[in-house]
């Protein structure tokens, strides 16, 4: 089978599945179009197989597979063609978007086999992963953007599938226009990249870039890259763009695992680590990158401590990880957050799925206070979340901590601010641990909070078969990236399969990492240690002291009230930003629009009325009256000839 054949039936199996669907959208057979959607997932995930099954076995020096279709643009010497690349970068991406998005539509048949358009949902599915396929395949930057684009829209879709209830309509408004802020920028950033180097193709780019790096903030490659940075802080939930992922929790639970954990979310990731070598070219703005993903993961992870909506937790949980793989970024860890983004994939997805699972058992309750006890009636979920909390709080061996404390050794031997971005990677970590032991805790252990009208009851196979599939990648995915540090302690020595894997496609930052085996099993021995004990206290205050909690509590009511609050981000907002702005816009439309611009119409169109009234007259269909002007005609230039 031909390369191309291969990446039109990856691309096209989920746009059919979206067309079938699509045309049956009323039809409330949840089997047939979970079938139809599923499949075509399956199949797109079959090609990604065999793709990168090719990809392997090329040379490493020129490991890409392309496919072009069509010339799209042609204007002068600037040409952009509907062409598609696989390297080691996008292998990656659309062997997990394509994986674990299969696993997604799965769990979907059972979980939505109740709802009154289940033809309609699927078809948005579809249509959401051929356009993230775009998205990671496209040679080009305009190609990416039509996904980036294709994503934004799928995502309001999804997000406000239930639109009859305003809340649930509301969130898709506010999640499609906080990304339009993010692509405005990501927009400016192709233009000056294209003004700059007259191309975006990523392959002609990185033959043009210059081998210094740019020392100031203005030089065209560092605004290049903070633009594009815009773009990313919408698509993956950075500050100050991150508003809109935790409200787009008002979606169906399973598109929460598909565009939180594995697909929309990590875009802007996947962006900056595809466009590497331009990055490290601007190390301004990389200094900026890690500023706002350190944050952006100590905030989130500060949110998420006083949450009590389960599928709230989860989602200022994504924000946090997504922060960790932006700091990795930064600090120019590109694999580390590239393999952060693979196992935050795997680990998330089953959590999302799982919290699924806990709501579709408790008859669509999320209050995790209104739980507890789980653990007896749900005991397939209760096992794979367990999984999945183990790898998000980065105990060994389970896939989490092998991504996270790379990216934490990395920042650790930035020259400068290394030490401080570790330092709050650290304590992210801990938060982390300690919320989601909290999660742990109020759901599945404990005494029982169920209401006495609800029966928990085990996810069916179409459900729990995914929640199993992703509990073993959550618990071996994270040996493909084992550090040298441990590979060096145990039989046989096993490589890095995922660095080597994709270290010929990525930039590397001029400063080399020094640190001892010593220094490296101490830093990580530190990040597991006070995981570990912020997961006992946790433990511990909602388990064994219950009441605890409501004491610190009291003790700290104003810093409380502040978080749960979420930092009163969106008050802010809407106080300083949007109402203002719709205050000025009713002006303008009072005062321009209808006193200045509609009047002048008007009058225009009066004017123009009256005049062609009185020329009217003349037309009037009498001939006598014809014959009449004529002959005053005749008179005229008579008298004018002599």
């Amino acid at each position: 089978m031909t390369t191309n054949i291969l990446f039109a039936a990856l691309l096209l199996a989920p746009l059919i599945g979206f067309l079938f669907n699509g045309i049956r959208y009323q039809s409330k057979n949840c089997l047939l179009a979970g079938t139809v959607a599923s499949g075509a997932a399956l199949l797109s995930f079959a090609c990604s197989v065999v793709l990168v099954y090719q990809l392997a076995h090329l040379p490493v020096e020129s490991r890409a597979l392309t496919a072009h279709f069509f010339d799209w643009m042609t204007v002068a010497t600037f040409k952009v063609s509907a062409a598609f690349l696989l390297d080691q970068i996008s292998a990656i991406m659309v062997l997990v978007v394509t994986g674990v998005g299969s696993l997604i539509h799965i769990f979907s048949v059972g979980y939505m086999s109740h709802d009154e358009r289940p033809s309609k949902y699927f078809a948005y599915l579809n249509l959401f992963l051929f356009n993230m396929l775009l998205l990671i395949l496209g040679d080009n930057l305009l190609v990416m953007f039509v996904g980036w684009e294709g994503v934004g829209l799928c995502s309001y879709l999804l997000i406000g599938f239930w639109f009859t209830d305003r809340e649930k309509a509301a969130a898709g408004m506010k999640a499609f226009i906080t990304n339009r802020i993010g692509d405005a920028g990501f927009l400016v950033g192709i233009f000056l990249i294209f003004a700059t180097f007259g191309t975006v193709t990523f392959t002609n780019l990185i033959s043009l870039l210059p081998a210094a790096a740019e020392v100031g903030w203005t030089g065209p490659i560092t605004l290049a890259c903070l633009f594009l940075f815009v773009g990313a802080t919408g698509k993956s939930a950075q500050i100050p763009l991150y508003v809109w992922l935790p409200d787009a929790m008002a979606g169906p639970t399973p598109v929460s695992a598909l565009i939180h954990a594995a697909t929309m979310v990590t875009a802007g990731v996947y962006m900056m680590v595809r466009l590497s070598a331009l990055y490290v070219l601007a190390p301004n703005a990389m200094m900026v990158v890690a500023i706002v993903g350190a944050l952006t993961a100590l905030m989130a992870a500060s949110i998420g401590m006083t949450q009590w909506d389960i599928k709230k937790i989860l989602a200022y949980s994504t924000v946090s990880q997504l922060g960790y793989m932006v700091l990795g970024v930064g600090v120019g860890a590109f694999m580390p957050a590239m393999f952060h983004l693979m196992t935050h994939a795997f680990f998330k997805a089953l959590m999302f799925l799982g919290s699924g699972s806990v709501i579709h058992a408790m008859h669509e309750e999320q209050d995790v206070r209104k739980m507890g006890g789980l653990r007896k009636y749900m005991p397939i979920t209760h096992a794979t979340f367990l999984i999945g909390w183990l790898a998000i709080i980065g105990m060994p061996p389970f896939a989490g901590f092998f991504s996270k404390d790379e990216i934490l050794w990395n920042a650790w031997n930035l020259p400068g601010a290394g030490k401080l971005f570790w330092l709050v990677g650290v304590v992210g970590a801990a938060i982390t641990a300690f919320y989601m032991t909290r999660l742990m805790a109020l759901v599945f252990w404990g005494k029982s909070r169920v209401s006495s009208h609800v029966h928990p009851h085990e996810a069916p196979p179409s459900m729990a078969i995914p929640l199993i599939i992703l509990g073993v990648l959550s618990l071996v995915g994270g040996w493909v990236g084992i550090p040298h540090v441990i590979s060096a302690i145990l039989p046989g020595h096993p490589e890095n399969i995922l660095g080597h894997w994709l270290e010929p496609a990525l930039a590397r930052l001029p400063h080399e990492i020094h640190g001892s085996a010593l220094l490296e099993w101490s830093l990580m021995g530190i990040s597991v240690g006070v995981a570990g004990l912020s997961a006992w206290f946790a433990f511990d205050s909602y388990i064994k002291h219950p009441d605890r909690p409501q004491k610190i509590t009291a003790k700290i009511r104003p810093v409380y009230e502040l978080v749960n609050d979420k930092y009163r981000v969106d008050e802010l907002y809407f106080g300083r930003i949007i109402n203002p702005l719709v205050d000025i816009s009713k002006g303008l439309w009072a005062y321009i629009d209808v006193n200045f611009i509609d009047k002048a119409t008007y009058a225009a169109a009066d004017l123009i009325k009256s005049a062609g009234g009185g020329i009217r007259a003349i037309q009037n269909g009498n001939i006598q009256h014809y014959a009449l002007m004529v002959a005053l005609g005749l008179v005229l230039l008579i008298v004018f000839a002599l």
